[in-house]
């Protein structure tokens, strides 16, 4: 039977809480039937490696190997194997046979009887034994530890820590993958990407695992445990994200944790509002994607979408706003008072004030070959956890804003030529002047004005481009392509409730219509809050809002302000 000692799995918890204390240190591994044999080498091994090894036992070569196995998948390095050549079910040599199937690199010592002297010593040509060991081997100072210290130190000058976070494993050009990927960078979850095609670890951990057929992706925690193809939710659960509202009722509901929702968030929660943030993604929203944003206050080198999200949400979280994520809102509806929240798990959370600050979507490339290869080399947002990825090849981003010129600037860095496609004649109209003369300050960076993609070629993944300028088209090969045209505000499910215009963008404060005209029929004698919507007691703020300038800084004020404003309504309730 396997012994675990110290290795409690808590499958429960989440997955950076398994390990303290950093790296966890290398395994040896001993295996003896004999339980007195196991006490005898667990003490002498104890005394003089407790603590920098990891001791583990087993009494039988199957219960070991399966206790190999799950090291494997949970990324735990053996050092040192030190068996007994004659136990019951399996051999000691039986053992190693298969154990350095799945550990190669580590060392081996097998323990004998003086009368197995010549099975020890065919052993070290049927599986390589580094030594081996006769029984009773007192004094350990003389016959144990100078043979241990030996492989010990030329295991050690060869070894590398292995990576301890996730690990995601699929096919490089799967949009599931892509999904995950994007899903995991966005949450800054350290994750290592193995792909099948590539990876002989790859196929190792899925043997292991027993998946004789995978449902790729497959996502493998630190604990050992996997989830074949799994929805946002489920890694969610996994790696310690709150999915399930901690309470049914809240002072305000925020839909939306960008820089918007997360500003008010702050504020709310600062100020004693009870408060629950509620993310379909990941807090930051589209601002968490950004490379550089150079032109924040206070950050005069800039700082990443990234680390702002990280910043922000540790903030929010600091004064006791809740945060769901990912979970998205998919209904709301008015109860007298309350203002009541439908999710996408089908729970619902109930409000007094309820603020929207969903952003927008981006808009999608309508051209031939463009939807087929979307998250196969078409992307829709700067992945920059995959920049690597595309190292030394063409790149070609579609847009003329903001975005558009921080995934060209970022993507120069690794690509070959990145390539900025561009509508219209010039930038200026919509393009920061700081980033416009940085981009034409870096060698490998083209900007094609009055130019258009027309079609995207490839069969499993993107290939190519066919550009038109000026009625004129060329076929360009193409590693991937970003786009950034533009995006539409994700309010269908909301404009029976409040107040929208033309484009979706949702109506507030100043900019609804007078009292007389007002379709809904403002029930109260006052006028609306600045940022409240044509439902009182529901705010809009950020990019969603009719009439907003689409800007972070903005945004995140807009978050700041409206808290005044959701005071004065709670105040008169």
């Amino acid at each position: 039977m396997y012994n675990p000692g110290s290795m409690a799995r808590q499958h429960q918890r989440p997955f950076y809480r398994r390990k303290r204390g950093g790296v966890a240190k290398p395994v040896i591994f001993y295996i003896d039937d004999d339980p007195n044999v196991l006490q005898s080498i667990g003490r002498d091994l104890r005394r003089q490696y407790g603590d920098r090894f990891r001791l583990l036992n087993a009494d039988s070569g199957p219960s070991a190997l399966e206790a190999v196995r799950q090291f494997k998948l949970r990324g735990e390095p053996i050092a040192l194997f030190i068996v007994d050549q004659r136990m019951p079910a399996m051999t000691g040599v039986e053992f190693l046979a298969e154990a350095l199937r799945i550990f190669p690199d580590a060392k081996r010592i097998l323990l004998t009887a003086y009368t197995d002297i010549e099975a020890a010593i065919r052993a070290i040509n049927e599986v390589g034994i580094h030594h081996y060991l006769l029984k009773p081997w007192h004094p350990p100072e003389e016959r144990l530890y100078p043979i241990v210290d030996d492989l010990l130190d030329d295991w050690l000058s060869a070894y590398r820590a292995p990576f301890e976070g996730v690990r995601l494993i699929g096919y490089r050009w799967s949009p599931a993958s892509h999904e995950i990927k994007h899903f995991l960078a966005l949450n800054q979850v350290p994750y290592q990407w193995l792909d099948v095609a590539q990876s002989d670890e790859a196929q190792t951990l899925l043997e292991h695992m027993g998946l004789q057929h995978p449902q790729l992706p497959v996502v493998l925690f630190p604990d050992g445990s996997f989830l074949e193809k799994p929805a946002a939710g489920a890694i969610a659960e996994r790696i310690g994200l709150t999915t399930r509202p901690q309470r049914p009722f809240y002072d305000l509901a925020i839909i939306g944790a960008g820089p918007s929702g997360l500003a008010a968030g702050v504020y709310a929660a600062s100020e004693g509002l009870q408060t629950v943030l509620i993310e379909k993604q990941a807090p930051g929203g589209q601002a968490g994607t950004s490379a550089r944003i150079e032109n924040y206050l206070g950050f005069p080198v800039g700082l990443s979408g990234a680390d702002l999200a990280r910043r922000a949400t540790a903030q929010a979280r600091r004064f006791g706003a809740e945060i769901l994520s990912p979970v998205a809102a998919v209904g709301v509806r008015v109860e007298g008072p309350y203002r009541i929240v439908t999710l996408s798990d089908g729970r619902e959370i109930s409000c007094h004030a309820l603020l929207i600050t969903t952003g927008v979507t981006y808009r999608m490339l309508d051209v031939p070959g463009a939807g087929e290869l979307t998250g196969a080399g078409v992307y829709y947002e700067a992945t920059m956890s995959e920049a690597a990825a595309y190292e030394g090849q063409n790149l070609f981003i579609v847009g003329a804003g903001n975005s558009a010129g921080q995934a060209a600037a970022y993507f120069s860095k690794y690509a070959a030529q990145a390539t900025l496609v561009v509508r219209g004649a010039t930038l200026a109209a919509s393009m920061s002047q700081y980033l416009i003369d940085q981009l034409s300050a870096i060698d490998n960076v083209t900007v094609l004005t009055e130019t258009l993609v027309v079609e995207a070629h490839g069969t499993d993944h993107l290939e190519a481009l066919t550009l038109e300028h000026q009625g004129q088209r060329e076929t360009c090969p193409a590693g991937a392509l970003f786009v950034f045209i533009g995006a539409n505000p994700p309010t269908g499910w909301l404009c029976d409730l409040v107040e929208c215009d033309p484009q979706g963008y949702i109506l507030c404060g100043a900019y609804l219509p007078a009292s007389k005209n007002r379709a809904s029929k403002w029930p109260l004698e006052r006028e609306p809050y600045m940022f409240e919507t044509s439902v009182p007691g529901i705010f809009v703020t950020g990019d969603v809002r009719h009439g907003s300038v689409k800007r972070i800084a903005t945004a995140v004020g807009e978050g700041a302000m409206v808290v005044q404003f959701i005071h004065q309504y709670l105040g008169n309730l």
